[in-house]
């Protein structure tokens, strides 16, 4: 399975100029764990995760009214293609000790690929062989027979 066919279309962004109060808001209103960055042009300036916030503001006692998404995000983002496998992106997440990763086509952001989504995937793909392996066999189909 490739990434496009298990990430989350629906990407929700923020601009540098936000407030991490505001940031945080539109994070908790969907329930979500990080917002990605970007410029007015639409080009990718960062990510704001919820580990940003806790570093950035809460432990140095800053307020969040009072910091911009700028000045706490995560400058360098790495990006996959909506062609990668999912084992792919799961070996760059290992590797570069990250849970999100913003999904590009054509120089256009079109979707986040998470470590949920990932575990998610793995979880109905599970749940579907489970079914297979325990549902009666139909006969003369598949080569679950002796000599079949």
């Amino acid at each position: 399975m490739i990434v496009k066919e298990a990430m989350s279309k629906n990407v929700r962004t923020t601009r540098p100029d936000t407030t991490v109060m505001e940031a945080a808001q539109e994070m908790n209103k969907y329930r979500i764990g990080s917002l990605i960055v970007v410029s007015g042009k639409g080009k990718i300036e960062g990510i704001l995760t919820e580990r940003d916030i806790l570093k950035g503001v809460t432990a140095e006692g800053k307020s969040a009214a009072d910091v911009k998404v700028e000045n706490v995000m995560t400058k360098k983002v790495i990006v996959v293609s909506s062609d990668l496998s999912l084992e792919e992106a799961a070996d760059v997440m290992t590797k570069h000790k990250i849970k999100k990763l913003p999904v590009m086509e054509q120089g256009r952001l079109v979707g986040i690929i998470t470590s949920t989504d990932l575990i998610s995937y793995e979880k109905n793909l599970i749940e579907k062989i489970a079914i297979l392996l325990t549902s009666e066999q139909q006969p003369g189909i598949g080569g679950g027979g002796i000599g079949g």
